[in-house]
């Protein structure tokens, strides 16, 4: 480590400078400014003592790649980096083909500290500015990153980054589907207290405004779905003693901008690696869409028990019984709450056999009779995902209130702000990193290789 005196020497007039500075302000905010200024020019400077003292050390030099003669020092030369704390500038050796060939300057102490070759910037400043973007616009991801450290970076470049970033992401998932479908996938870490809880899946779409023609923002808005898949675990607490209350854990989300077919891939990934194989309860729960029933009949329905989505549920009866009755009238408030209760507590036989009985009636008006039709094969369809009093009785969700909340969070707060349009290299760039976040894994795409 370098010597406490010769750092204390080499900032005397940057210490005196900033004790006046605190001697002059008045507010307790302002000296907490001028003494966070003062601590990252401290930290430069500590950060370059170090880097110096290191770069004086016996270095190990590669051989060139054509004749493989070891390389010289061909003496030291600057290096620049501009980081979380500031610019950094040190001196390393570097070295060339002592025959003259015409290869690359080798600096090893470059690659021993993680730097690419025409690397500027630190791996934690774009690590700061992507998380930022990952929930604000990039022009304000480039506003709070100056506010918060004093250093400029434009929108444009921390797009770049992200771009970077999320290509990586990309790569990493296409990768980890390929091992599925060699059958090598393995179940990720799982506290042995959250493998004995229920693993909750789930699947929704939300609608995402996109640019009709790439590189062109001109144009009408096109509008595609986004489909979002969740694997969490459900965890049973008791709150003051008495009241027991439901909690999700370990949530981990897949989303495409593509077919049911790319959902099913990556939530199968996700769900094998959350311990779908060997969780002693799984459970499925979704509205009626019948892409996201056709990923739970073919992937999970010999591991998981189904659940119709209550709510959705709901919503088709009420439908129905509108138009039985001509509209929202009272035998019509009276005949939905009879069955929607019947529903609710595990009489979801008896709700199917009041409507088959219904639609035997004579002089049964065509709309009504034709509502009512796609009533009971909505509900025959579902009839062994309609159990909804057993699903309480086990402590499970009856809604999708869990897959909602995830689209609303994941697509909804970032990818559809007023008057944004996005391209689909670059949605799909900031999507995976969003999903790299709430995974836990975002921090695994800001370290630089090392060769």
């Amino acid at each position: 480590m370098p010597c406490c005196n010769h750092i204390l020497t080499e900032l005397e007039p940057v210490i005196q400078d900033a004790v006046e500075r605190l001697r002059c302000e008045n507010t307790l905010a302002a000296m907490v400014l001028v003494a966070f200024q003062f601590a990252r020019q401290v930290a430069v400077i500590l950060v370059q003592e170090v880097l110096s003292e290191r770069a004086q050390q016996r270095t190990e030099w590669p051989r060139c790649p054509k004749c493989n003669a070891s390389l010289h020092s061909k003496g030291l030369r600057g290096r620049s980096v501009m980081t979380i704390i500031g610019l950094v500038k040190w001196n390393r050796q570097v070295g060339r083909c002592p025959n003259g060939c015409k290869v690359e300057e080798a600096a090893p102490f470059d690659v021993a500290l993680g730097l690419l070759p025409n690397q500027r910037t630190s791996d934690e400043l774009k690590r700061v500015a992507c998380a930022l973007s990952i929930f604000v616009p990039f022009s304000t991801a480039s506003l709070l990153l100056q506010y918060i450290s004093g250093i400029m970076i434009s929108a444009g470049t921390i797009w770049k980054w992200v771009e970077q970033a999320g290509d990586a992401a990309m790569k990493d998932l296409q990768q980890k589907l390929k091992s599925l479908e060699k059958g090598n996938t393995h179940d990720e870490h799982v506290e042995p207290a959250v493998a004995d809880f229920p693993l909750v899946l789930g699947a929704d779409g939300v609608m995402v405004p996109f640019r009709p023609n790439k590189g062109n923002p001109k144009g009408r808005t096109v509008w595609h779905e986004v489909k979002v898949g969740i694997v969490t675990r459900l965890i049973e607490e008791v709150k003051r003693g008495r009241k027991v209350v439901t909690r999700l854990t370990a949530r981990r989300l897949v989303a495409v901008l593509g077919d049911i077919d790319a959902l099913q891939l990556r939530l199968r990934w996700l769900a094998i690696t959350q311990g779908l194989l060997t969780a002693r309860r799984v459970v499925w729960i979704s509205d009626g869409a019948r892409g996201l029933w056709r990923i739970y009949e073919t992937s999970f329905a010999s591991h998981a028990k189904g659940i119709l989505d209550f709510y959705h549920a709901a919503q088709h009866l009420w439908q129905g019984v509108q138009d039985r009755f001509g509209g929202p009238t009272v035998k019509a408030y009276a005949w939905f709450s009879e069955l929607r209760h019947k529903l609710r507590h595990g009489e979801h036989c008896a709700v199917i056999d009041d409507i088959q009985k219904t639609l035997q009636l004579t002089g049964l008006p065509r709309n009504a009779r034709e509502s009512l039709s796609k009533l009971y094969a909505y509900l025959v369809t579902h009839k062994e995902h309609l159990d909804y009093k057993k699903m309480k009785q086990l402590g499970m969700p009856i809604g999708s209130g869990m897959v909602e909340s995830a689209c609303k969070w994941l697509i909804q707060q970032r990818f559809k702000g007023v008057g944004m349009r996005w391209s689909e290299d670059g949605f799909n760039h900031l999507l995976h990193l969003r999903l790299a976040w709430v995974n836990g894994t975002f921090d695994s795409f800001f370290s630089s290789p090392k060769s």
